[in-house]
C-alpha cells in the first residue's frame, strides 16, 4: 500500500495473543483445565478470558483466587503442560502475515509487546515464521506485566520514538491501559479475549471487528 498520506506511527505494537494469533479459546480452557488439576474453582470462559494479556502467575492467581499462594508454582506447571500440548493448534488469524509486511514496506518499526514469557513468545515466532518481521519485542517476565507501561517505555526508547509516535494495539483492556498509562495512542480488535463494549472507557483510536478492518484502517491512519 504505497502511503498517499504523511506517516503518523513510526512505531507500532502488538499484543499477541488474540491480536495476531489465534489463541484465545485454547488459553481459556488450558487455564480452566490447570485450575481444575489442582483442586481450585473452575472459571468461567469469561473470567479466564478477562486475565488473557497479563503476566502468567497474576493471570492465574486472578482467575483461581482460592488456590494457596503455595500452589502457584504447580498452577503454573499444569497451565504450561496443557498449552504446550496444544500449542502446535494455534495460528496467526488469516490476513496477519500479509498486515505486517504492509506495514513493514512502509517502513514502521513493528514489534510485540505481550503478556507471555520470553521463551513461549520466542517459540511461536519460530513456529509460525516470523523472524525478521519484528524489529523488537519485550514480554512480561522480561520487563512488567500490563497494565504496567514498561514494555511501551522500552520499546519506545529503544527506537527513540516519542508516545505521541507509538501506536499500541490489543484485543484487551490490559493493552488499552498500558497505552494509556505509557501516553501512546491505541487500537483495540475485538475479535480476542475481551469483548468491545469495555474498550469505551480508554478511548481508543478505533475499535476493529477483523483482520481487515484493523488493515484497512492502518492503511489510512498509521
Amino acid at each position: 500500500m504505497p502511503p498517499s498520506h504523511p506517516r503518523q506511527f513510526d512505531l507500532i505494537a502488538f499484543d499477541w495473543d488474540g491480536t495476531l494469533f489465534d489463541s484465545t479459546k485454547i488459553i481459556v480452557r488450558c487455564i480452566q483445565r490447570a485450575v481444575a488439576d489442582v483442586g481450585g474453582t473452575v472459571p468461567s470462559d469469561r473470567a479466564a478470558a478477562y486475565v488473557i494479556g497479563m503476566g502468567l502467575m497474576e493471570a492465574l492467581a486472578h482467575a483461581a483466587p482460592d488456590v494457596p499462594q503455595a500452589r502457584y508454582p504447580e498452577l503454573g506447571a499444569r497451565y504450561r503442560h496443557h498449552y504446550v500440548s496444544h500449542q502446535n493448534d494455534l495460528s496467526l488469524f488469516e490476513g496477519v502475515l500479509g498486515l505486517l509486511q504492509e506495514l513493514k514496506s512502509r517502513h514502521h518499526h513493528l514489534a510485540v509487546a505481550t503478556g507471555k514469557s520470553r521463551r513461549g513468545l520466542d517459540e511461536s515466532l519460530h513456529s509460525v515464521q516470523l523472524r525478521g518481521v519484528f524489529d523488537g519485542s519485550r514480554t512480561a517476565d522480561e520487563t512488567a506485566g500490563k497494565p504496567d507501561p514498561l514494555m511501551l517505555h522500552e520499546l519506545m526508547a529503544e527506537f527513540d520514538v516519542a508516545p505521541e509516535r507509538t501506536l499500541m494495539i490489543g484485543d484487551t483492556t490490559h493493552d488499552l491501559q498500558m497505552a494509556v498509562n505509557a501516553r501512546c495512542p491505541s487500537v483495540a480488535v475485538s475479535y480476542g479475549a475481551h469483548e468491545p463494549e469495555v474498550f469505551g472507557p480508554l478511548n481508543p483510536r478505533f475499535v476493529a471487528h477483523s483482520v481487515r478492518e484493523l488493515h484497512d484502517w492502518l492503511a489510512e491512519n498509521a
